[in-house]
């Protein structure tokens, strides 16, 4: 098939336009930086440069790629040491999952394009009831204050896709690790620099980013219109996940920290990520998709990431 790829030289786009070539589709990717022009030429796509909030670019884009799908991974995600004002950090991002949907949507229903895929993320889940969520559990209704605006775009993604694209998919990504994603918690973490706040009782779901790529090439190919949780088969609590990290990365134990200190330091979004965030069920990527991440746990796949 002919797959336009957004987003195509982040972290995930690294991974899966060399294995949509490999599976045969001809793909159409993105940037805006000029000099990442010949990254996505040696990948074997065709490489289109242009910002995904310019419309009217957008649209002479996809018109001329005629594609069959589109896969949106824009994000703007370049610096991540604090999270102290969430809306702040992910403001670009937040742009692309608004406006920059849009503009996607909209070139996709000029070209003929019936399959939309799109990055979401499973913080997106309300912070109650069990310790792990499925797709049609509900999503946050009172985000923290510093992360209304985020909560909002991540939302907009969600509902906006599969209600205006025909074959609309949204994927719910779980934290994202491996070479090239998320090295600066590991340098944080040697640094000593990541506490346990509060006990460590949140419950986090990750993905190492080859196998969010394997998952995305899936629905790329099959599956239902609608969203699906891409994340491994453990859910863990950060007092589980962390001290193991520190091990794997060589650090001492983590610091241990009240929650009212932790807030004080890292502010309202980490505090609920510490102490009251839910994991995600892959159940149904893995039996609609027939996706099976190679990395079934985040405790096989930290020693590989870490040690890559």
């Amino acid at each position: 098939m002919r797959v336009f790829v957004t987003g195509a030289t982040g972290a995930l786009g690294r991974h899966l336009v060399p294995g949509l070539v490999a599976a045969g589709h001809h793909v159409t990717a993105t940037t805006r930086s000029p000099g990442k022009v010949a990254q996505l030429r040696a990948a074997g796509a065709e490489p289109v440069v242009v910002d995904g909030l310019d419309r009217d670019g957008v649209i002479a884009a996809v018109g001329a790629a005629e594609p069959e799908v589109i896969v949106h991974q824009m994000t703007a995600l370049a610096e991540m040491r604090s999270l102290r004002n969430v809306d702040k950090v992910f403001a670009a991002t937040n742009a692309l999952r608004t406006r920059g949907t849009d503009n996607l949507l909209a070139a996709a229903e000029r070209a003929g394009t019936r399959r939309v895929v799109a990055q979401g993320h499973n913080f997106v889940y309300d912070q109650s009831g069990g310790p792990v969520k499925t797709e049609t559990d509900p999503l946050i209704a009172k985000p923290v204050p510093s992360a209304v605006r985020t909560m909002a775009a991540m939302k907009y993604v969600d509902q906006t896709v599969p209600l205006k694209a025909p074959e609309g998919i949204v994927l719910r990504y779980g934290t994202f690790y491996g070479p090239g994603a998320s090295d600066a918690m590991v340098e944080m973490v040697r640094k000593r620099q990541m506490p346990i706040v509060g006990g460590g009782t949140g419950v986090w779901s990750f993905i190492e980013t080859s196998d969010a790529a394997a998952a995305t090439l899936a629905a790329v190919e099959r599956g239902e219109p609608g969203v699906y949780n891409v994340v491994d088969n453990d859910p863990a609590p950060v007092a589980e996940w962390l001290p193991y990290l520190a091990e794997i990365a060589g650090a001492k134990p983590p610091m241990q920290l009240p929650a009212w200190l932790g807030k004080l330091l890292a502010g309202d979004f980490v505090l609920a990520q510490m102490t009251t965030a839910r994991g995600a069920s892959n159940e149904k990527a893995r039996t609609k998709l027939g996706w099976e991440p190679k990395y079934a746990s985040w405790r096989d796949g930290f020693p590989a990431w870490v040690n890559a």
